[in-house]
This record gives C-alpha cells, structure tokens and sequence, in this order.
C-alpha cells in the first residue's frame, strides 16, 4: 500500500495557469493537497522543469509499433498499410502479443502517458478459433499495462464483417465473433472478471470498429452493452472517403447519422479520427457531446487527411488525443498537430491555445476513457504526474510565462523526465524504474512478431 507523498514542483500546469513553487501531496492513489507559491518542505520530491497531470493516450493499437519503418518504405494508401497490419496480427499469440504491448507500454510511459485506451480486437486464435480463455489476448493486453506501471481502458471491439456486406477473411477472422450477442457475452465474462479480481489499474469499455465492420442491425446491440454497463464506447468514423461513400451507397446515410439513429453517439461516446465530416455530422456530434480523438501522426501517415478540430470545438464536441499506430508515441506532438495542421488548411495561426491543447492531452482523454477521476492536479484527482525537463536544447531559455506554450509547441517525449501514475513513481531520470531496457524490450518483442528474430 502506498503511503503519503510529497513533491515540490518548480513550475506546475493547474488547468488554467503555470503557478510556481507548487506543492503537491497525495495519499496512496489520490492528491490531498495542491499548494503553489510555497517552499519545498523536508523530504519533498523535487520536480525542476514544469509538472504535468499525467498524459492520457485515448486510442492505440499496441500492435501497431512494429510497423514503425516499415510501413513507411515505399508509396500507397491506408488500404495498403492494411495489409502490412493484418501481417503482423496473423503472427501474434498471447505470449507474443503481451511482450509486445508491455514494451510499448512502457514507451509511452516514458513519454508521459499514465492511462492508454487500448482499442482491442485481435480477440481470437488463427481461422478465428476462439482461445480455451476467450478473452486471453484481452488479459494479456491488461496483464502489459500493469507491467509497465500504466493504466488501462481496454476498449474490446466487435468486429464481425470485412466491409459492409462482405465477409471476414484472412487474418480478419481472428477478429470476430459471428455476432453482437456473441461479443457481448464474451465481454460479460471478461467485464465480470475484472471487478471481481479488483484490478485497479485497469477499467472494460466497448467499442465499434466502424460501420464497414459491424453491421447495420448489430451496431444498436453493442451500445446497449455499454450504456448498460455505463462504459466508455469507442468508434472509428470516417477516416477515410471510402467509408462514407459505401456507407452512403448501403443505407442511404453517412456513417455519423448511421450511428446517431442505432444509438450509438453521447456523451460516453468517442469517436476516432471524425477527419471527413458533414455539416450535418458534425451538428449529431457537437449535440449528443459526443467526443472526438484525434491523431494527427497517423493521420498524416496514413495520408487520410486534417480533421476539422476547431469546427467539431464550435459544435460542442471535446477533443481528445491518441497515438493510435504509433509511427510516433509523443503526446505532444499530436497536440501541437492540431493547431499547425489547422494553420496550414487556413493560413492563419492561432486557432487552439497550448491550455486547450494540454486539456486534450490530459481531462479530456482521461473523460473519453472512463477515468473522469484523473487528469487534473487537483485534490481527489489520480495522482498522475509527468515532469518535462526545461533544460533541454529545445527548451532552453523557457520562461514561466511562456512555460505551456514551450511546452506543447516544442517539448517532444525525450524531455520527459518523470512521471507518477496513482501515486508510484515510474519514471525517473528518464529512466523507467519497472523494465531496465526498454529498447531492448522493444527490438526483441518487434523482431518476435515481424519474422526478423534470428
């Protein structure tokens, strides 16, 4: 059991100002007290640089990382970076899957990020024969986050079709489960067991690949599972063109509307990328506060397009950040991403402020993952910090009124010098205190599941 901490933070980000000499306590899991302008006490944690509530990464496939170069040699679409992924799932285990993730993991929590939104769908062994444990690449995933000292909404996907009226195939078939009933009751197994065994660092949500993966009818059953169980529903939405067209072609509707009328959008609702939107689409979001994760990296990566993030902010839709394939883990460069990506749409500057920008990359992605709880320094709130060293070449000659723009428009994840998650230190130095090497970590479990291992 953890007991009471202090740390003295030189410069502490408070939600809506940079305040100095910022004393912060805590008790096992929460913060008690926040006190600025004070001394650092006797047997106070020191934090030099400006402290953080820790990052919240709302949508990742952990997988992913081990198409980082490779998926970039050569030209193509996102349906040919498809294939490349489906290559690398139709080689994962349990065992391999959970090397993998607890490796990646523990990269984001170098890179400041206390909880990931893992949206989960490899669910099945190879032809889609379901595991002895159904849910066992699910634990596995569960299993990383506690190792690295992070933790986790496991967002399970149903995933039952190809695209829309087509079958799964290939490595797809490990994704399904035939039906809405039958991922539901295979996530009440799951959901059942996770509060019984009281893992504290990890919560169950639901989530919809897209409308190309689960069927018209089948989309209403998996929001009911999740206004039910009062989770988290997550949902891929029009990332690319494609995806409206056919939608538009089968039901007559954009994919927003589709979800709209099965019930699928509200407040506990996010929905990833929203990168090619209607004006009608974009009225359904802001109206049923249904939020919005951008990922700016893949999305320019995968050259699917800029999001509309300061329409979607005008609608009433709050933004959240996530990393997604990881082509690059770095929380801050995806929140920088939305400002500069909007100046090069409008040629102006200027449209988000580094506070919006930090709220996106902490509230808000902590509230699109269920912990409502985290993401604020403030008492009764996780006790999550991330310290960004001010010392480094890019951040050099900082000042404190300037502290959150330097920050978001030029810290990158190496200036990241430590980060607590629920009250325990897991980085320090830059040094994660839970897993010694974690390239190394990462190169073996990479070379595991690309066919590079010797």
């Amino acid at each position: 059991m953890m007991g009471d901490m202090k740390w003295h933070a030189d410069l502490a980000w408070l939600g809506d100002e940079v305040a100095a000499d910022v004393l912060i306590e805590a008790s096992g899991e929460r913060f008690t007290t926040i006190t600025s302008g004070v001394s650092a006490p006797d047997g106070a944690i020191k934090l030099p640089g400006l402290t953080l509530p820790g990052l919240a990464n709302a949508h990742s496939h952990a997988f992913h990382r081990a198409l980082r170069g490779r998926a970039q040699v050569g030209s193509g679409t996102f349906w040919t970076w498809r294939e490349q992924m489906y290559g690398v799932a139709a080689r994962l285990d349990p065992d391999s899957y959970h090397a993998l993730a607890k490796a990646v993991y523990a990269e984001m929590a170098l890179a400041g990020i206390s909880c990931v939104g893992e949206f989960h769908y490899l669910h099945h062994g190879p032809g889609g024969v379901p595991y002895d444990n159904p849910n066992v690449m699910g634990d596995a995933l569960i299993a990383a986050a506690a190792d690295a000292g992070i933790r986790i909404t496991l967002l399970d996907a149903c995933y039952l079709a190809g695209g829309i009226e087509q079958p799964l195939e290939g490595p797809q078939l490990r994704f399904g489960d035939g039906s809405a009933g039958n991922w539901a009751r295979r996530l009440d197994t799951l959901y059942d067991h996770a509060r019984k065994v009281g893992r504290s660092h990890a919560r169950i949500g639901a989530a919809i690949h897209s409308v190309r993966a689960v069927p018209r009818e089948q989309i209403h059953a998996v929001a009911v599972w999740a206004r039910e169980h009062e989770t988290p529903l997550h949902v891929h939405l029009s990332e690319q063109p494609a995806e409206n067209e056919a939608c538009l072609r089968a039901y007559g509707m954009s994919p927003t509307r589709l979800l709209a009328e099965s019930g699928a959008l509200g407040a506990r609702t996010v929905a990833v990328h929203a990168t090619h939107l209607s004006d009608d689409d974009l009225g359904l979001l802001g109206a049923t506060m249904t939020g919005v994760c951008m990922c700016p990296t893949t999305e320019r990566d995968l050259a699917d397009g800029i999001g509309p993030a300061s329409r979607l902010r005008s609608a009433g839709t709050p933004i959240c950040l996530g990393s997604d394939q990881h082509a690059v883990i770095d929380l801050f460069e995806e929140a920088r991403a939305v400002e500069l990506d909007e100046r090069l749409l409008t040629r102006q500057r200027g449209h988000w402020h580094a506070g919006e920008l930090l709220a996106a990359a902490t509230s808000n992605g902590h509230y699109g993952l269920g912990w409502p709880e985290a993401g604020r320094l403030e008492p009764g709130a996780y006790a999550d910090l991330v310290t960004v060293s001010l010392d480094s070449v890019r951040l050099a000659g900082t000042k404190r009124e300037f502290a959150a723009e330097s920050v978001v428009f030029a810290a990158t994840a190496a200036d990241v010098r430590h980060v607590v998650v629920s009250g325990r230190q897991i980085v320090r130095d830059g040094h994660h205190l839970l897993i010694d090497d974690v390239p190394r970590a990462l190169t073996t479990a990479i070379d595991a599941v690309t066919g590079d291992a010797p």
